[in-house]
C-alpha cells in the first residue's frame, strides 16, 4: 500500500494568483490525483507543469535532496514552495524516509563527490610529508580521520563516481542512497541513462517496491513508463488526467517513429 495516497489543492486554484506557478494551466485546473499504486508517473511536454508539481510535492513533504540545497532552502524553488502551501497530501502512513532527486542535481553531486575525494587524497599526501620523520603510529593517528572518510566515500560511491559512465554513476548513487520503506520523487531520471540503463533502473524500482517503497516520477521515457501496473498521469491536457500506457502520445509517437522513421524524417 502506498504511503502517499493522494495530492489535491486545499481549495480551488482557478481563481488564485496569476503569477507562476499558479499561471500554469494544469496547476489552475488541479484536482485530486489519486496514487493507488507504488509507482506513479507524471508525463507531459516541457513546460506542462509536471516537474513544477513534483517539486511542490517534495517541498510539501520536506524530503531531503541529493547533491543540492534542501527544497525548503533552494532560492530557485520559492514559487514551488508557495504552491506546496496550497496542497493537501493524504497519507496511509507518514514516512520521513526517501529523497527528491533531479537530473541536474545528480550531475552536480558527482562533481562534488569527485572534488571531495580529491581533497581527502591531497590531505593524506600532505600528512605523509608532514609526518615522514615521525613514527608509523603517529602518522596513522594523524591520517586516520581522512583515511576513514575516504574509505567510506569509496565504499558508498565507488573509487571514482565521476569517471564512470553517467548511467553507471546514477544507478550506483541511487542504490547507495536507497532505504527500504521510503518515498522517492524523481524528476526526469532518464536524462543520464541509456536505454539499457533505463531497463536497469526499472529492475531496481521493482526490487525497491518489493521492499515497501513508493515512487513518483516525472519522465519523458516510454521505457520507464512501461513499468508494470504503474499509475500514469498526463499533463498535456488542461488538467492532469490518468491514462493507460498504450494511450500515451509519447508511446504512440515513439512506436510509430521506430516502425517507420523515414515517414517522419522526409518531412524535416
Amino acid at each position: 500500500m502506498p504511503f502517499l495516497r493522494s495530492i489535491a489543492p486545499k481549495t480551488s486554484l482557478r481563481d488564485g494568483p496569476r503569477k507562476f506557478p499558479f499561471s500554469v494551466p494544469v496547476v489552475r485546473a488541479l484536482g485530486t490525483l489519486e496514487l493507488p499504486t507504488a509507482v506513479t508517473f507524471f508525463v507531459g511536454e516541457n513546460g506542462s507543469g509536471k516537474s513544477t508539481l513534483l517539486e511542490a510535492v517534495a517541498a510539501a513533504i520536506g524530503l531531503p535532496t541529493v547533491g543540492a540545497e534542501s527544497v525548503r532552502d533552494d532560492v530557485s524553488l520559492a514559487a514551488q514552495r508557495a504552491l506546496a502551501k496550497q496542497l493537501r497530501l493524504t497519507w496511509t502512513q507518514r514516512t520521513h524516509r526517501g529523497f527528491f532527486l533531479r537530473a541536474e542535481d545528480f550531475f552536480n553531486f558527482t562533481k562534488y563527490v569527485s572534488r571531495l575525494r580529491a581533497e581527502m587524497q591531497d590531505r593524506l599526501a600532505e600528512i605523509e610529508v608532514e609526518y615522514k620523520d615521525r613514527s608509523a603510529w603517529a602518522q596513522g593517528l594523524a591520517s586516520g580521520p581522512a583515511a576513514s572518510s575516504l574509505a567510506d566515500l569509496e565504499r558508498r560511491y565507488g573509487v571514482d563516481l565521476d569517471a564512470n559512465s553517467h548511467g553507471e554513476s546514477f544507478l550506483r548513487l541511487f542504490r547507495s542512497r536507497f532505504v527500504p520503506g521510503g518515498l522517492y520523487l524523481l524528476d526526469e531520471p532518464e536524462a543520464p541513462l541509456s536505454p539499457q540503463s533505463q531497463l536497469g533502473l526499472i529492475a531496481m524500482l521493482k526490487e525497491m517496491v518489493a521492499q515497501e517503497s513508493q515512487f513518483i516520477i516525472a519522465t519523458h521515457s516510454p521505457i520507464l513508463l512501461a513499468f508494470p501496473n504503474a499509475t500514469i498521469y498526463t499533463f498535456d491536457d488542461r488538467a492532469p488526467r490518468r491514462v493507460a500506457f498504450e494511450d500515451l502520445e509519447h508511446v504512440r509517437l515513439t512506436r510509430d517513429f521506430l516502425n517507420n522513421p523515414e515517414a517522419f524524417l522526409r518531412h524535416l
